[in-house]
């Protein structure tokens, strides 16, 4: 119900880029591929934003959505599974510094979250349509962490694929901040949609729902920043996969 709510009056989400292990990675443009993107929010404003500090473009900004986690810091974990079933993912995320010529951010924390394969989210009472039944998620946690980045800007949670819900694209939300505590950007990642198809078509329980409603081209928040918010995801349904994304934010 929140949800509806929320984005009937213009939901902005949250965008993650491609993850490099080395230090030198975040210095490549934000752009390289149509599978690799970036994107960062720093405000609680619906409209997406980008800048530019010398040849270093930012990730796009968005805000926190529905479902922001309520209290992340007590969240302090790599494996946010929890119980819930899905193909597995690793997500890499990388962050780099704008205002320092896009060198990694060492110490930045990440927080991440998203739904399940079938589209609920913890911490609410949650109904993701498509004739899913509400269900009182408030006192559970799952697919929500926090991590710091290590050396190379680099944080690696372990996850499930997430599924959809309605008029969304699939998508993990990401919130950084400095190593004292202080918001530098809310962003959201984008999937590549034949990796999507793939998974929703042949893995379980996916394949109950099938493929999303929303393509990433007519989402509400990747549809004017997508080059900077679709990340690359290699692998397969038997083997997992792997989400790679860098972030560029301004610290």
């Amino acid at each position: 119900m929140e949800r509806k709510l929320f984005l009937k009056g213009g939901l902005a989400a949250l965008g993650v880029a491609f993850i490099a292990p080395l230090a030198n990675s975040c210095k490549k443009d934000s752009d390289t591929t149509t599978t690799t993107t970036s994107s960062s929010s720093s405000s609680s404003s619906s409209s997406s934003s980008s800048s530019s500090s010398g040849s270093c473009t930012s990730t796009a900004s968005e805000t926190a959505g529905p479902y922001p986690t309520i209290t992340p810091s007590s969240y302090v974990r790599s494996n946010i599974v929890d119980g819930q079933t899905g193909v597995p993912l690793t997500i890499k995320i990388t962050v780099c510094n704008t205002n320092n010529n896009c060198a990694a951010l060492s110490g930045a924390l990440v927080d991440i979250w998203h739904c399940t394969a079938l589209g609920y989210y913890s911490e609410y009472t949650d109904t993701p349509g498509g004739g899913y039944s509400t269900v009182d998620y408030t006192a559970s946690h799952f697919l929500r962490g926090r991590q710091t980045t290590d050396a190379n800007g680099l944080v690696t949670f372990t996850s499930i694929f997430p599924g959809w819900y309605s008029p969304r694209a699939p998508h993990i939300h990401a919130h950084i901040y400095n190593s004292a505590g202080t918001s530098l950007l809310i962003t959201q990642i984008a999937f590549p949609t034949d990796v999507c198809n793939t998974v929703y078509t042949t893995a379980s329980p996916y394949s109950n729902r099938g493929v999303q409603d929303t393509a990433n081209t007519a989402d509400m928040v990747f549809s004017d920043s997508l080059s900077t918010e679709l990340s690359t995801v290699t692998g397969s349904v038997s083997a997992g996969y792997v989400l790679t994304m860098t972030i560029y934010a301004a610290a």
